[in-house]
């Protein structure tokens, strides 16, 4: 059993359960149980009802880098916020206008800003599990954040959607999730799927060109049509085409791709009257989604994005603070 621990400060601004696991890294989300899962949840929910004062103090003196070698807007700004709205310095590495781009190899440029006193880096990459070989080269007391890598895994945007759907819909177990388009090449996919199973769910269903899914789905169901997969469904996340992890043969046409895996009013139909819209974005309108389903309920894409800064609060306070 993981150690838990309760740490509370006399403002009583910091009173969560942590475990050991979560006070060091958060790579991979298969290595959090349920319980876990819902202490960030529930860290998530102090960051919302704190004033701004005691949130300020929680990462004070402390200095964060993120390290985006792939475009990001949501996740790369939420990051940001967060660990400001945490008290925390930031800084942002451009990428293309650092030693990277004169031949400086990863290694040394996470071993420069270490020795800069950087407390916490926040990685996203190309290749996959590129973060398991990074946290061989930091100290003990400096923490790592996998904000993406490759088609493998994104552990907070799961747990920003695991506490959006929580929001809505308590019941996570029980729940009949749908989700749909390019599962093959989505990193959201398999960290919201693995994170669906830690809860309990066995409900996952999947919809897509059969060339963007998976070969095998251990803990999922392949469906075989769109009203299969939306039928009396109370969770729908829809997914873009990751055309930069494909090659130009293999991009559909979009118009094609709407018409057969697009979410809009006539395809809604099929799921329950109460379900819930999400997409991790960014939205390729009138491709995988219709603007009058994101824009409108049952949409809570916005709520997911409001979501992020405080799941990403509530990881940076229990990685950098215990």
């Amino acid at each position: 059993m993981p150690m838990q621990l309760k740490i509370y400060s006399k403002d009583g601004w910091m009173a969560y359960e942590v475990c050991e696991y979560i006070m060091k890294h958060l790579i991979d989300i298969k290595n959090l149980d349920s319980e876990q899962i819902l202490n960030i949840c529930s860290q998530a929910d102090i960051h919302k009802t704190n004033s701004k004062k005691k949130n300020r103090k929680i990462l004070k003196g402390k200095t964060i880098a993120n390290i985006f070698f792939e475009n990001s807007t949501r996740t790369l700004i939420s990051f940001e916020l967060a660990a400001k709205r945490l008290g925390a310095d930031v800084i942002n590495v451009n990428v293309a206008n650092s030693s990277v781009a004169k031949g400086e190899n990863l290694k040394d440029t996470i071993l420069t800003l270490q020795a800069m006193k950087v407390d916490a880096f926040i990685i996203r990459h190309s290749e996959n599990k590129i973060c398991q070989q990074i946290r061989q080269w930091l100290k003990p007391k400096v923490v790592l954040i996998n904000a993406g890598d490759g088609n493998n895994q994104h552990p907070t945007q799961a747990l920003l959607d695991v506490y959006t759907i929580l929001q809505h819909k308590p019941n996570i177990a029980e729940l009949k999730v749908a989700i749909i388009g390019d599962i093959l090449h989505s990193r959201v996919a398999n960290s919201l799927i693995d994170a669906l199973h830690i809860l309990g769910n066995q409900q996952i269903h999947l919809f897509g060109p059969p060339e963007l899914l998976p070969q095998t789905a251990e803990m999922a169901i392949v469906c075989t049509s769109m009203q299969q997969a939306l039928q009396n469904s109370d969770v729908i996340i829809m997914l873009r085409i990751q055309t930069e992890r494909m090659s130009k043969q293999d991009i559909p046409t979009l118009e094609s791709y709407h018409k057969q895996f697009g979410l809009n009013r006539q395809t809604l139909a099929f799921a329950r009257p109460s379900c819930i819209v999400m997409h991790p974005g960014p939205i390729n309108r009138a491709v995988e989604i219709s603007s009058e389903i994101a824009d409108n309920s049952p949409s809570v894409i916005l709520k997911q994005v409001k979501n992020g800064i405080l799941i990403r609060q509530a990881v940076l306070t229990m990685l950098i603070n215990t």
